[in-house]
């Protein structure tokens, strides 16, 4: 195997792609505006940045508990 089919493994393995989590792939996800005003507002998703998809190794410091998502440092 040489130098250029290393460098494509790679370049494969770094452009793994999963499903985001926080808006189950769309992009965006909707929110009530307020209590007073429980109408629905569409805002996009700034885990993905509205593409629907995040890095594997990015998931993998993802967690949801009782407060939302969050992401490990």
């Amino acid at each position: 195997m040489d130098k250029a089919d290393k460098a494509k493994k790679e370049a494969k393995k770094e452009d793994k792609k999963v499903i985001c989590p926080r808006c189950k792939g769309n992009g965006y996800f909707k929110i009530k505006e307020s209590v007073e005003n429980p109408v629905d507002k569409v805002v996009q998703c700034p885990m993905c940045t509205s593409q629907g998809e995040i890095d594997e190794e990015k998931a993998d410091t993802i967690y949801v508990d009782a407060d939302g998502l969050h992401r490990m440092h």
